[in-house]
């Protein structure tokens, strides 16, 4: 109870302990006022374990109901190994007269001996994994010791899979041939086994475990703001930032490093190390809750929704004539938007038929140096953004292949048909680029006489900093108003991309006036709400579907991170139940699950205190989670401010579809939407395939052509009312 009451007491301390602003500034946070003591619900008994198991005197990543499925396949291939192991052993019983024969008697007899041993450990272990619920560990609190049994069998399995080994090397041995094969067979096994253990140790191995563990179980006398403590705190946020960063320096460890990715490393490692600081939520624990998700949010979609959920100036012709043109214009720039990733987009979207048409124009109209910035080999790049684009080589005013963290390729061409000045910025398609885009922390920018303040998403704006001293500084936009100085100015671009050109727009917006920019599946969490205001009226942004990417903000995931923690545990489903069916509705559909959600049994009040099983899913409560109660202070800032998406919102929905094994027919249909509705992830097998170039440029296409053919009808309609 002692052990019970000290756990309890530091859960306690940490959850109302201040926690340090982003940069390291120290929070002047006061302690909490009795007001909010009140509030915390007074615990008593013991606090269950928390699901990351502790074994050998640390954390790992890995839950103790974490054991079902990979238990039950070790189990499975254990009991046809035993059953083989006897049969041979009852065939050949008697015949051991051999060369070596003693020895594979005895060889037989204890692997039948510890191989039955090992199936008692491992049923034991699958039986009391499959107990319990993922927030209630309690039934499981007998697994360390059975997992303890269960590595102790690998030393005689070893031992024995050497023997083994030895026998079937001795070249002596005059055995038939039939026993020499499954010995053989038997060691390989024992040997796949055994590496396959040791792999999956390291997979689960956390780095912090020692440190999380021990500062779990430091004593409850000591003061939590001394400077012990605070020291002690330090260090574990250190250490973790620093494991972060050593895992993303391997993760880019075939890209040249340089200061700027040095920067981005630590800036990334910081942001990743607050984000999962406060939750004891192993991988699948975050699988599992986002299933229930998925589900959750399949059964809100099927309810009836209220007539203030529909857009209520959807209907008015002149927003759907304006509608109607922008989703014209959309469709047009997006080829634009996807020339701009080169071969790859082309290979992918033709791959019977993409490398025989480029090698056709390797060597032909290759551009000169002063033309194009990087290397472009076999002038594929440039090929395939001729054939995406239907253009000539000499609409192309600047192409630049070059690619670096915060510096994205993009190109410049004249396009006749809209008379348009294009500028086409290339999307996420390197570790550079992804470099760019998690480098999500926000900075201002500040507008001369536009805005006087405004947060924009830090690596996106510095790759739009480095196209705008491109366009400007080196001429290109100079040199391409000079040719064509009636054109108006558009800039394009998808995922990273569209937020790049939709701040490159803002910076170029004083001067070109009548600048236009299409965004196509920009990131989430790219402008202040100022600024997305003020970006509606030359900003275009086009989403499809449940696009993640649009989606994606720090706010969003804080939030994503919340629900999963709120409804596992509310559910009292044992984990590997949860999965089954998960992967079951994932791949073939059906009914979402009657899990417990987390309205079941509580209403709306109680909803604001925290459950005791979502307490020990919670380490400490990160800054957003607590913004997202009545516990910060009204004068502290927010650690993530809410960033939003840019300009007027075309959203494209899938209305109906008939799918077959080899064909689909998809309809879609547009809307105008407001930047809200795009506030929460949404779970969904298409939240990745939604963000794809391809699918949008299907989306755009198929909803154009729609708008044609009715257009066709219609007149055919009035020509034949007018003959009758």
């Amino acid at each position: 109870m002692r052990l019970a009451a000290r756990r309890l007491g530091i859960a306690e301390a940490l959850r109302m302990r201040p926690i340090l602003k982003r940069k390291g500034e120290a929070s002047s946070r006061a302690s909490p006022p009795p007001a909010l003591v009140g509030k915390v619900p007074l615990l008593t008994g013991r606090v269950p374990r928390m699901p990351g198991m502790v074994i050998f005197g640390r954390r790992w990543a890995i839950a103790s109901d974490d054991f079902v499925f990979p238990g039950a396949f070790e189990l499975f291939i254990r009991m046809i190994w035993w059953i083989g192991i006897l049969v041979l052993y009852s065939i050949h019983k008697g015949r051991f007269n051999c060369t070596g024969g003693g020895l594979l008697h005895s060889y037989l007899l204890v692997l039948l001996i510890l191989l039955a041993a090992i199936i008692c450990a491992v049923s034991a272990i699958v039986y009391i994994s499959m107990q319990g619920t993922i927030s209630n560990p309690g039934p499981r609190k007998s697994l360390p010791k059975l997992l303890y049994t269960r590595l102790g069998l690998y030393i005689p399995e070893l031992v024995w899979a050497v023997v083994g080994a030895i026998w079937v090397s001795d070249t002596d041995v005059r055995c038939e041939r039939t026993v020499v094969n499954a010995v053989f067979g038997t060691v390989v096994a024992s040997w796949v086994i055994i590496i396959f253990t040791v792999i999956a140790v390291v997979i689960v191995f956390d780095p912090l475990g020692g440190k999380k563990t021990l500062y779990l179980a430091d004593d409850i006398n000591r003061n939590l703001e001394s400077s012990q403590s605070g020291q002690l705190f330090y260090n574990v946020k250190k250490t973790a930032t620093r494991v972060w960063e050593t895992r993303i320096r391997l993760l880019c460890c075939c890209i040249m490093q340089d200061d700027d990715h040095r920067v981005a490393f630590t800036s990334i490692a910081e942001l990743f190390r607050i984000y999962f600081s406060d939750t004891d939520m192993v991988p699948t624990d975050i699988a599992a809750g986002l299933t229930l998700l998925h589900q959750e949010q399949d059964k809100v979609e099927n309810c009836p929704k209220d007539p203030e959920e529909v857009l209520c100036h959807s209907s008015l012709s002149h927003v759907t004539d304006d509608l109607d043109i922008e989703l014209e214009n959309a469709a047009h720039y997006m080829q634009f938007a996807a020339a701009a990733y080169g071969w790859p987009y082309y290979i992918y979207t033709n791959p019977f038929t993409a490398l025989c048409k480029l090698n056709g124009d390797c060597c032909r109209n290759s551009p000169t140096d002063s033309d194009m910035v990087g290397s472009d080999r076999l002038n594929f790049h440039f090929g395939s953004i001729l054939k995406i684009t239907g253009l000539q080589y000499r609409d192309f005013i600047h192409i630049s292949f070059h690619n670096k963290i915060f510096e994205i390729p993009f190109f410049v061409a004249l396009d006749h048909k809209k008379e348009a000045i294009v500028v086409a910025v290339r999307g996420t398609l390197s570790f550079e680029d992804l470099l760019t885009d998690l480098s999500a922390e926000c900075e201002d920018l500040v507008l001369e006489d536009v805005l006087e303040n405004g947060f924009v998403h830090k690596g996106i704006t510095q790759a739009a900093n480095y196209i705008y001293r491109r366009l400007i500084n080196d001429g290109i936009l100079n040199q391409a108003f000079t040719i064509a100085p009636e054109y108006k100015l558009v800039i394009v671009g998808h995922s990273l991309g569209g937020g790049t050109a939709s701040i490159l727009a803002i910076m170029l917006r004083n001067s070109f006036p009548t600048l236009r920019c299409y965004a196509f599946s920009p990131p989430g969490g790219l402008l202040s709400k100022s600024l997305a205001d003020y970006s509606k009226c030359f900003i275009v942004s086009v989403i499809v579907g449940k696009d993640l990417v649009a989606r994606l903000s720090m706010p969003s995931m804080e939030d994503l991170k919340r629900r999963i923690v709120r409804i596992v545990a509310n559910c009292n489903r044992p984990k590997y139940q949860i999965l089954l069916y998960g992967c079951w509705y994932e791949v073939f559909g059906g009914d979402p699950d009657n899990f417990p959600t987390e309205l079941d049994g509580r209403n709306q009040d109680a909803l604001t205190q925290p459950l005791l099983a979502e307490q020990s899913l919670m380490m400490h409560r990160s800054p957003s989670y607590n913004a997202l109660e009545d516990e910060s202070p009204l004068n502290s800032p927010p650690q993530y401010p809410h960033l939003y998406l840019p300009g007027k919102i075309i959203h494209i929905v899938e209305e109906a579809s008939s799918r077959r094994w080899c064909s689909s027919d998809v309809k879609y249909t547009a809307r105008w939407s407001k930047e809200t509705a795009f506030s929460n992830i949404l779970i969904s097998p298409k939240m990745i395939t939604d963000h794809m170039p391809d699918v949008v440029l299907k989306a755009l296409n198929s909803l154009t052509e729609e708008k044609a053919s009715c257009i066709t009808c219609q007149i055919e309609r009035d020509f034949h009312t007018n003959i009758v």
